[in-house]
């Protein structure tokens, strides 16, 4: 499965990144170096062009932007009408290629899409090594800019502006952002002198930041040691969203399902706890936090309560987990007989209105599925005391009364009542008093 990267987190739209290795027999270039006359003079195979090669040796006095991107990237497709805004724009002065690693076959498959057929007036080089050789990054959309003759700058899509491209051609000074992409693995900014210390083991690590990390995209990521996980990463999300992915971890460790019917928001000023969007719905960088943590192996099964008492430390709000009597609804048996015992095979699970097909799937995971229905407004509490996996299949339920109804069939019911469960509450940080 492709590793994929830069999505707004968790349930949101996301702008997904692939991560590659450069090969070692070639020396990656960098920012002011010169071009090797190789990248002029290779053909480079392209797509959507009345020609199947093309080079790139007539173009060496204009302001060029390799363009790097890939069909599954939602953010590189976004660019396209963008860039070919820009190419139009200046015409002879700038040249900007489009270049993915994926072949032709695959290429043309995708334009000939639905969705591709919106893209298929725009060339790309295909099934390309040469750029990605000498220009090796983490993820895409990712752009090189090079004039005369000169890696220029890396860069964001972003940063790919008017005002941008005319202070370059114009020979002003840039203000152009510098993008050198972060390794995931690595602890965030963590100094490459770490690594050439002999017998150093790290212990502990903990990176808080507000703002954005250009040279990181959109998410998480996990520091792990085989199966166990010993340390967690978020770049560029909201704090809320932050709060809700260690909630999860928490929740899970006890059996207990988590969603957003979990959480109590009892803080006044909210402002700094989500993301703040512009008039033109964007959501501004300087709202977005970064948060790394790593702990000993041996204290691995505790990160998450760790991370959470920490991360209270040094923002403007504190999150905790707490048992709160609140309205819920109760899933409970209504017979002693079984009807729900798995006759085991492979695991398949399917949980939506218009359908509901489970197959030696964790009674867990069908609670939180149900939770998640769009017409749940409420906590669902597992009250059957049933630990097995189960086997079960219902109708359509678009709705809480289609739901019982289904569940009726299995001597189950839905009763909204309330108990005392843990909830994610959130609340202001009280002002410190000094004696």
């Amino acid at each position: 499965m492709k590793n994929k990267f830069c999505r707004e987190i968790l349930s949101l739209p996301m702008m997904t990144l692939l991560f590659l290795q450069m090969p070692a027999q070639q020396k990656a270039l960098k920012i002011g170096d010169q071009i090797p006359e190789k990248v002029w003079s290779t053909p480079l195979e392209v797509v959507n062009s009345p020609q199947k090669t093309i080079d790139l040796s007539a173009d060496k006095d204009k302001l060029i932007l390799l363009d790097f991107w890939a069909t599954w990237c939602s953010g590189c497709l976004l660019n396209f009408p963008k860039m070919d805004a820009l190419q139009k724009q200046f015409g002879d002065q700038l040249k900007i290629v489009p270049v993915t690693k994926e072949n032709r076959s695959t290429l043309e498959k995708f334009f000939a899409s639905k969705n591709g057929q919106r893209y298929n007036t725009n060339f790309s080089v295909a099934g390309d090594t040469l750029f990605h050789d000498f220009f090796p990054h983490q993820g895409v959309p990712y752009i090189i800019w090079i004039k005369d003759g000169k890696i220029l700058n890396t860069t964001d899509a972003e940063q790919v502006t008017e005002k941008a491209i005319h202070a370059i051609l114009d020979n002003q000074q840039s203000a152009l952002q510098t993008v050198i992409q972060l390794e995931r693995d690595r602890p965030l900014f963590l100094s490459d002198a770490f690594d050439r210390e002999q017998g150093l083991v790290m212990q502990h690590y903990s990176f808080l930041a507000k703002g954005r990390i250009r040279s990181s995209t959109f998410g998480t990521w996990f520091h792990r040691s085989g199966d166990t996980v010993y340390g967690r990463k978020f770049t560029n999300l909201s704090l809320l969203e932050i709060f809700k992915a260690i909630a999860v971890e928490i929740f899970n460790q006890q059996e207990d399902p988590f969603n957003d019917k979990k959480i109590i928001v009892e803080a006044k000023n909210t402002a700094l706890l989500n993301y703040i969007e512009n008039k033109e719905g964007k959501r501004e960088d300087h709202n977005r936090y970064n948060y790394d943590y790593v702990v000993p192996l041996t204290q691995a099964d505790s990160l998450y309560s760790l991370m959470l008492r920490n991360l209270n430390q040094f923002i403007d709000y504190t999150a905790t987990i707490e048992k709160k009597r609140v309205k819920c609804l109760v899933l409970k048996t209504t017979s002693s007989k079984d009807q729900l015992t798995t006759k085991g095979g492979d695991q398949n699970y399917v949980l939506t209105e218009k359908q509901t097909l489970l197959k030696n799937t964790p009674m867990f995971t069908f609670v939180s599925g149900l939770s998640g229905l769009p017409f749940i407004t409420l906590p669902v509490v597992d009250e059957t005391g049933y630990h097995g996996n189960i086997d079960l299949k219902m109708q359509a339920t678009p709705n809480i009364a289609a739901l019982k109804k289904e569940l009726a069939r299995y001597d189950m019911v839905l009763e909204e009542t309330e108990r005392s469960i843990n909830m994610l509450i959130i609340r202001d940080k009280l002002p410190s008093h000094s004696n």
